[in-house]
């Protein structure tokens, strides 16, 4: 134990001081202000710089039980390592009557809590279904254990009504190219919300099974089939207004990032 401590000690000495002494042999020979520059520079490259990223998730065609249906979403941020800029959008365009059925915008601050999960707080701005509404947000988003994609975050409307998302997906490499993703999205509401057909409790899931070919890393066309269902009282509203509770959709997209 003794030798084990003294190696410790021995590591941590090494640790705290090589950086030092590298800096005042490197100062000896080379111009401060330019050692300077290098040290940014070093620091740039090595986790301080600032990075992007844009990804379509899912752009697909639903065939919806006839209700064909366009559905995108997607994200992007920039930033650095500890700190983002997150904008996030879905929503849903019906082909048959020309019109939008949801759309949804998200702008958030994210801060890594770890190397794996981020915690972000921003606002959400539903523009349909009419009238629009704004959201306060507060989420988690990351890498579980096993590899699962989490993304969980709760609303509070500017009427005052609190719901949540939670949505899970997981990657399985057929090959190196052939890729099955099973996802699923579960929505909640604290509250019966009449004037936008939600109920309290569980209102809907969305679960679905895609394949997809990366013809690049960047660019895969996908199959696969989506279903889903309203439950309680969001299941009711959905009747009552001539809708289907639930529906079973063959789907076909692209999935792209860059």
């Amino acid at each position: 134990m003794r030798h084990f401590m003294q190696s410790i000690t021995t590591a941590v000495l090494l640790a705290t001081t090589a950086p030092a002494m590298a800096q005042t042999a490197a100062d000896k020979h080379y111009d401060p202000q330019e050692m300077e520059k290098a040290r940014e520079a070093l620091h740039a490259g090595m986790g301080g710089q600032t990075s992007s990223l844009i990804m379509a998730e899912r752009l697909e065609y639903r065939s919806n039980n006839g209700d064909e249906l366009l559905l995108w979403d997607g994200q992007g941020w920039v930033g650095g390592d500890i700190n983002k800029l997150w904008i996030k959008t879905e929503g849903e365009f019906k082909l048959d009557e020309t019109r939008f059925e949801e759309v949804e915008v998200q702008a958030l601050y994210s801060r890594a809590l770890s190397p794996y999960f981020d915690l972000q707080a921003g606002i959400r701005h539903d523009l349909e279904p009419g009238p629009s509404r704004s959201f306060a947000v507060l989420g988690l988003q990351g890498l579980a254990p096993y590899w699962f994609e989490v993304d969980a975050a709760l609303f509070l409307s500017d009427d005052g009504d609190l719901s949540a998302r939670i949505e899970a997906e997981y990657e399985l490499n057929i090959t190196q190219r052939l890729i099955l993703q099973p996802r699923a999205e579960f929505n909640l509401n604290a509250q019966d919300v009449p004037e936008y057909g939600l109920g309290a409790g569980l209102s809907t899931i969305d679960a679905g099974l895609r394949l997809r070919y990366e013809i690049q890393r960047e660019f895969a066309p996908y199959i696969g089939i989506s279903w889903s269902r309203a439950f309680g009282d969001t299941a009711d509203f959905r009747r009552a207004s001539g809708d289907k509770a639930g529906s079973t959709s063959f789907v076909t997209g692209i999935r792209f990032w860059f």
